[in-house]
């Protein structure tokens, strides 16, 4: 039995109709007791019931409403991909700073706004997309769930192990739908090497290393500064590298479909740092942090995480190895090797299905934007889990916060917390 099989309807929950083209006919469905549980079968009776006579079959899909909470420097690139989409009917904007509110809402024409989450969070909105600062997300994730909303939020999902724990509780309390946005799952490097994977081209894994190199050069202090806004101060920098491990771990996860279980970590002290210190509410030295993990399937794992480097940037897997073939990754190109010879590839989106409104606003990050968006709509739309739900989202992260332990301890090996897989169809 699929896990979201069995939901709560205690609002009017409008359905579209489709046939060849989107041409939708909405009806809403009421069921007066809140609390009264359905059925994927029980749900589809009744929206039976209630569509139009036609000569030929038609697909049901549900149209939600989706509110954006943060409108800083990232959340407003999937503004107009949310705005885009087929199935979401009604689009709210939320922001703590009326300026941004006034600006967005404008240029997008979103006349529906909010000005804090906790008043969002009271709307009937189905969804929330959270975009704020990254050490905001896990308990802004819970409150809107236990508000009874879906929810995406940016990356990294969590900044501790316990906030790891709490999501999961949550989610599994709840019964709401939880999506981490990590950007590299739907890389074309990604794509392709779980496609890869599939067939089975790589044979046993046998190593992997990914990378997330930023120097602090590229943007990230005026990032940081304006994440703080007004509580802005000497005291804030400093964050901790594998704090934000998920570009990284990302890739040899969801391609060799594997957990880490154990960290050996080391960090680098950049000479005379005035960003990366002691006297912050971090009490971080290290500008770069690198971790060898263990994998639950016996390979093994290299993710560096640095932010001072003579590097123009990359978020990448740079090399995954198995006993059949193997993938790499640098500047100088991509190439897919084996035994007898290299070839050197350029990997493209796989051809999964995207709305075709969708596909002129794919976004940053190797055009993931698009695809995040959709995969988090359909599985509200389908009530499934979405790839990158709750447990596949503490996984990227719970390595970087246990690798950071280790480094503090000189690479002590330490093991790594797992709450397991999620639960199956």
């Amino acid at each position: 039995m699929n896990y979201y099989n069995s939901i709560i309807f205690n609002k009017t929950c409008p359905i579209k109709f489709t046939t060849g083209g989107y041409f939708p006919q909405v009806f809403a469905v009421r069921i007066t007791k809140s609390t009264e549980f359905l059925t994927a079968t029980q749900i589809h009776a009744i929206v039976h019931s209630l569509r139009p006579h036609t000569s030929s079959e038609r697909s049901i899909r549900m149209s939600i409403s989706v509110g954006m909470v943060g409108l800083g420097m990232f959340g407003p690139s999937f503004i107009q991909s949310y705005k885009a989409h087929p199935d979401v009917h009604r689009l709210a904007l939320c922001d703590l700073r009326e300026d941004r509110l006034k600006k967005w809402s404008k240029e997008f024409e979103i006349p529906e706004t909010y000005t804090s989450l906790d008043d969002i969070c009271k709307s009937d909105l189905d969804a929330l997309v959270i975009i704020t600062q990254h050490w905001m997300h896990a308990p802004q994730a819970i409150q809107a769930m236990e508000a009874g909303k879906h929810v995406y939020t940016a990356v990294p999902a969590a900044i501790s192990l316990d906030e790891c724990e709490q999501l999961i509780k949550t989610v599994e309390r709840t019964g709401m739908i939880y999506m981490n946005g990590e950007t590299s799952y739907f890389r074309p490097e990604t794509a392709f090497c779980r496609q890869k994977a599939a067939e089975g081209a790589f044979g046993e894994f046998v190593h992997c290393r990914a990378e997330y190199f930023h120097d602090m050069e590229h943007g990230l202090y005026n990032v940081l500064k304006n994440r703080w806004g007004d509580q802005w101060g000497r005291d804030k920098t400093g964050f901790i590298p594998m704090y934000y491990p998920t570009h990284s771990t990302c890739f040899p996860i969801s391609v060799m479909n594997a957990h880490a279980t154990s960290v050996s970590a080391q960090g680098y002290i950049y000479p005379n740092d005035d960003w990366f210190r002691l006297d912050t509410i971090y009490k971080n030295l290290f500008s770069n942090e690198v971790g060898l993990f263990t994998m639950s399937n016996g390979a093994t794992m290299q993710i560096c995480e640095f932010r001072r480097i003579g590097h123009p940037g990359s978020e990448r897997v740079s090399g995954i190895y198995g006993t059949e073939g193997s993938y790499e990754q640098s500047l100088a190109g991509k190439t897919w090797a084996t035994k007898y010879g290299t070839e050197n590839v350029q990997p493209t989106q796989m051809h999964e299905f995207l709305p075709e409104e969708l596909k002129d606003h794919l976004g940053g990050h190797g055009g993931s934007h698009a695809y995040l968006v959709h995969e988090f709509v359909d599985s509200i739309n389908q009530q499934r889990l979405p790839r990158i739900n709750v447990w596949e989202a503490v996984r990227y992260c719970a390595p970087g916060i246990v690798a950071h332990e280790s480094a503090l301890k000189d690479g002590e090996l330490l093991q790594i917390p797992d709450w397991g897989d999620a639960p199956k169809d």
